[in-house]
C-alpha cells in the first residue's frame, strides 16, 4: 500500500508540473537583430514618470468644483503635449505593466515560477538599448530591469523594501523620496564633470518610480484624501523636476518626457482584473520631437463618455495599448525598439518629418516581423517535416473525445486478463516505439518522462487487481481555547482600528496572531480522546487561526461547516451495525482510540462523499485581500502573505471526517477522468486571478486522491493520539 501511494504521489507531482512546462513557458525568443531609424531622432534624453496605481480619471476628472488636483499636467495637456489613455492588459499588476511600457510585451507566463514577482527570461528594454539609464523607486521593480541589462549601464537607486508598509501614516513619503534623490543627483551634476560629461550624451533615459499612490490606493481606497493629495504631491514634483532638468540642459529643446502609470485600480483598493477602472491609465507625452496641444471642434471618435466627464473635449485624444509606448520611447531618443516588443509605433505623437516617421514605421514592422522569423524556425527545428502545420485550437468536440477515451482507459474492471509476461512485452514495445519518436524529434528531457510515464502505470495498474484504501475514523476542550477563541476574534478587530487610525500593526496583536497560528496543531493533541472533547477541540483550535484570516462574514464558515459535520457523525452512529457498540450509545462517550470500523456504515452512497467534498474544497478558494493577513503583517511580501492564504484555504477541511473511504478507488477514477477536462481549461492568459483559479481547480482535482489519504492520515493523528506534558494523579476521563 504505501509502495502505490508513493507511485501515485510521484505520477500526480508530474502531472502538476507538467502544466508549467506546457502551459507557462516564456513566450520569449532570443537572436533578432536590433531595429532602428537611420534617420536622426528629435530627443537626446527621456525622463519617464510612471504613478503607479494612477487611475485615469483621478488625473483627468475635475473635483467637484471644477478645478483639477494636477494644475502642471493639466497644463500640459492643454498647451505643450498630447494626451490619451494607455489601455493596459491583464493582470493589471506593477511587474507586468512596467515590463510592457519599458519592454513592449506582455505579461510572460513562465513568471509563475517566480511567484509572479520577476521575469525569469532576460528581455530587452528601452533601458537596455540606451546609452545610460538612471532610475529612482521601488526596490520590487527597478532591480529586474538592471539585471536583465547588458552591461553596467542602467544605475538603479531604491529605498529599503520595509518602508512599503500598508499601514504607513503616510505612503506619499515614497515619492518624496525619489524626488528628493533625483535632485539632489541632477544638483551633484554641477559640481561633478564626469557625470555632466554622461548626461550631455544622448540616448540617455531618466527613471522615476513613483509608489506613493498606489500603497494609498491600497491602504485608503482611491476616492481617499490620501490618494488624491498625493496625486497633487506628484504633479507639483514633476513640475519642478521638468524646471531643474530644462536648466540643467539650457533649454536646449532635445528633452522628450513620458507620464503615465502601469495600472489603475478599483474603487475597492484592488487591482490585476480587467476592469475599466484597471485598465484605463492616464498617458501625457510632450517635449522634444513630440506634437503639442491641438484642439478640435468636431466631435472625436471615441463613444465612451470620458471626454465629456473629464471636461477635455476640445484637446485631441490619441488612446495606445500600453505596448506601444515602448516603440514610441525609442523612436524619440534613436535607440533599437526592444527586441520583444509587440507595439505599434503610435504615429500622432511624434511631431516629425513624414519620412522619420515612415522609416520607424518601417523599423518597427520588422522588428516584430523577426520575432515570427525566429519562432517559425525554432519549430520546425524540432518537429518533423510532415508533421509541420499551423496551431490549431483544441475544438470542443475533441476535448470531449479524447477525455471519453481516458475514460475508458482508467476502468480497471474492464480490462481483459493479460498474462504477466505479454503485459511487460506490451510495455517495453510502447517504451522503445515511444522513445525513437522523441529522438528523432530532438524532444526535451521532460517529454520523455510526460509520453513514458503512463507505460509504467498502466503496467501496474494492470498487474494489481485489487487495492485496499485507508480506513480511518476522525476523532475536545477546555475553558483555555474558548479564551483563545475569543481573544481571535478581538485581534481582527483590534487590528483594523489600529490601521484605521494609521497607528500600525500593534505588536501584541502580531505575537497573538503568530503563536496561534503556530499552535493549532499541536494544542488538540492534548486534549482527551473522548470524540466530543476532541473534535471541540480541534473545531476551536483551526477556528481560531481561520479568524485571524478572516476579513468579514467569511468567518461564518467553519461553525457551520462544523455544525455539519456534527449532525454528520450522528447520522452515522445511527447508521453503524454491531461493532461491539451498544446500538444508542451516546456520541459522547464514544471514544476514538476503540478504532471503529466504519467501513461497514452502509447508508451513505458515493455521491453524498463526492458532494461534500467538493463543497469544501471549492467554496473555500477565495479571492486574494491582502487585508486578510494584517494581523500577521502589513509590510508587503507575497511569499509569506500567499503562504498564509494558501493555509487559509484546506483550513476547515481538517475538521471534516473521513466516512466512507471504503468508496476511495471509485473516488480515484472519478478525479482521474476530471483531471484531463480540467487539464485542457488551464488559462495562461488574463488576469493572476482567473489563470490561479484554472490552476487551483486542476491541482484541486487532480490531487483529490491523495489529499484524501494525507487527511485521513492527519485525522487519525489528530484524534487518536494524546500528548501528555506531565504526569497527573487522578484523571476524570482517558
Amino acid at each position: 500500500m504505501i509502495m502505490f501511494f508513493l507511485v501515485g504521489l510521484l505520477v500526480h507531482v508530474i502531472f502538476f508540473i507538467s502544466i508549467f512546462d506546457i502551459y507557462f513557458t516564456s513566450p520569449l525568443v532570443h537572436g533578432m537583430a536590433p531595429q532602428v531609424s537611420p534617420l536622426p531622432p528629435p530627443a537626446s534624453r527621456l525622463l519617464l514618470v510612471v504613478a503607479d496605481g494612477l487611475r485615469a480619471d483621478s488625473l483627468y476628472k475635475p473635483d467637484a468644483n471644477g478645478s483639477t488636483r494636477a494644475p502642471y499636467l493639466r497644463s500640459v495637456m492643454e498647451e505643450t503635449g498630447s494626451w490619451g489613455v494607455s489601455h493596459t492588459r491583464v493582470p493589471t499588476e506593477s511587474r507586468p505593466g512596467h515590463v510592457a511600457l519599458i519592454a513592449g510585451f506582455y505579461e510572460d507566463v513562465s513568471a509563475v515560477a517566480k511567484g509572479w514577482k520577476e521575469n525569469p527570461v532576460e528581455f530587452d528594454s528601452v533601458f537596455n538599448e540606451s546609452r545610460h539609464t538612471w532610475c529612482w523607486g521601488s526596490p520590487d521593480i527597478l532591480p529586474m530591469f538592471a539585471k536583465g541589462a547588458s552591461g553596467d549601464h542602467v544605475y538603479t537607486y531604491t529605498y529599503p523594501a520595509e518602508r512599503e508598509d500598508f499601514a504607513s501614516t503616510d505612503a506619499s513619503r515614497l515619492d518624496t523620496w525619489v524626488f528628493d534623490e533625483v535632485k539632489s543627483f541632477l544638483q551633484s551634476a554641477r559640481v561633478n564633470s564626469s557625470l555632466m560629461s554622461s548626461l550631455q550624451k544622448d540616448q540617455n533615459v531618466f527613471f522615476l518610480h513613483l509608489l506613493g499612490i498606489d500603497t494609498n490606493g491600497h491602504a485608503h481606497r482611491p476616492m481617499s484624501q490620501e490618494y488624491l493629495e498625493n496625486i497633487r504631491l506628484v504633479d507639483s514634483g514633476v513640475k519642478e523636476l521638468v524646471s531643474m532638468v530644462e536648466d540643467l540642459f539650457d533649454n536646449d529643446g532635445r528633452t522628450a518626457y513620458v507620464f503615465t502609470s502601469d495600472h489603475g485600480m478599483t474603487n475597492w483598493g484592488s487591482h490585476g482584473a480587467g476592469h475599466p477602472s484597471e485598465t484605463l491609465t492616464p498617458l501625457l507625452v510632450w517635449g522634444a520631437g513630440v506634437h503639442t496641444a491641438q484642439r478640435v471642434t468636431e466631435p472625436q471618435k471615441y463613444s465612451d463618455g470620458y471626454l465629456q466627464e473629464w471636461q477635455l473635449e476640445g484637446l485631441r485624444r490619441v488612446d495606445v495599448n500600453q505596448a506601444d509606448i515602448a516603440p514610441l520611447m525609442s523612436s524619440l531618443i534613436g535607440v533599437p525598439i526592444p527586441l520583444n516588443s509587440v507595439g505599434v509605433l503610435p504615429l500622432q505623437y511624434l511631431n516629425n518629418s513624414d519620412q522619420f516617421k515612415a522609416e520607424s514605421m518601417y523599423s518597427n514592422a520588422i522588428q516584430i516581423l523577426e520575432q515570427f522569423k525566429v519562432k517559425m524556425a525554432q519549430k520546425k527545428e524540432t518537429t518533423l517535416s510532415f508533421l509541420f502545420t499551423p496551431y490549431q485550437l483544441l475544438t470542443e468536440s475533441r476535448q470531449a473525445e479524447f477525455i471519453n477515451k481516458a475514460r475508458v482507459l482508467i476502468q480497471l474492471e474492464e480490462y481483459e486478463e493479460v498474462s504477466g509476461k505479454t503485459l511487460w512485452w506490451m510495455g517495453v514495445g510502447a517504451t522503445l516505439l515511444i522513445g525513437m519518436f522523441l529522438i528523432i524529434q530532438r524532444s526535451p528531457v521532460t517529454y520523455y518522462i510526460y509520453c513514458l510515464l503512463p507505460v509504467p502505470v498502466w503496467y501496474s495498474q494492470a498487474i494489481w487487481q485489487e487495492h485496499k484504501a485507508l480506513v480511518k475514523y476522525f476523532r475536545s476542550l477546555s475553558w483555555v481555547l474558548s479564551m483563545l477563541l475569543t481573544v481571535c476574534a478581538y485581534v481582527p478587530t483590534s487590528t483594523h482600528s489600529s490601521l484605521q487610525l494609521k497607528q500600525g500593526l500593534p505588536l501584541l496583536n502580531q505575537m497573538i496572531s503568530w503563536t496561534t497560528l503556530g499552535s493549532s496543531l499541536f494544542v488538540p493533541l492534548l486534549s482527551s480522546t473522548r470524540l466530543f472533547h476532541r473534535l471541540l477541540s480541534i473545531f476551536l483550535s483551526l477556528t481560531a487561526t481561520y479568524l485571524l484570516l478572516s476579513t468579514g462574514s467569511e468567518a461564518l464558515f467553519p461553525p457551520v461547516l462544523s455544525w455539519l459535520m456534527f449532525v454528520w457523525i450522528n447520522i452515522e452512529q445511527e447508521a453503524m451495525l454491531s461493532q461491539g457498540i451498544s446500538g444508542r450509545q451516546e456520541l459522547s462517550t464514544l471514544d476514538f482510540s476503540e478504532n471503529i470500523d466504519i467501513t461497514k456504515i452502509r447508508q451513505l452512497k458515493l455521491d453524498d462523499i463526492r458532494r461534500s467534498y467538493f463543497f469544501v474544497s471549492f467554496s473555500l478558494v477565495t479571492l486574494f485581500d491582502p487585508a486578510s493577513v494584517y494581523c500577521f503583517l502589513t509590510v508587503f511580501n507575497p511569499f509569506i502573505m500567499g503562504g498564509l492564504m494558501m493555509w487559509k484555504v484546506p483550513h476547515p477541511t481538517h475538521k471534516h471526517t473521513h466516512t466512507t473511504m471504503s468508496y476511495h478507488m471509485k473516488v480515484h477514477y472519478l478525479v482521474d477522468s476530471g483531471m484531463l477536462h480540467f487539464f485542457f481549461l488551464v488559462q495562461d492568459y488574463g488576469s493572476w486571478l482567473d489563470i490561479g483559479t484554472s490552476i487551483s481547480h486542476y491541482v484541486i482535482v487532480m490531487s483529490m486522491t491523495i489529499f484524501l489519504m494525507l487527511l485521513s492520515l492527519m485525522t487519525h493523528i489528530l484524534t487518536s493520539r494524546r500528548v501528555s506534558l506531565w504526569r497527573t494523579r487522578k484523571m476524570h476521563f482517558p
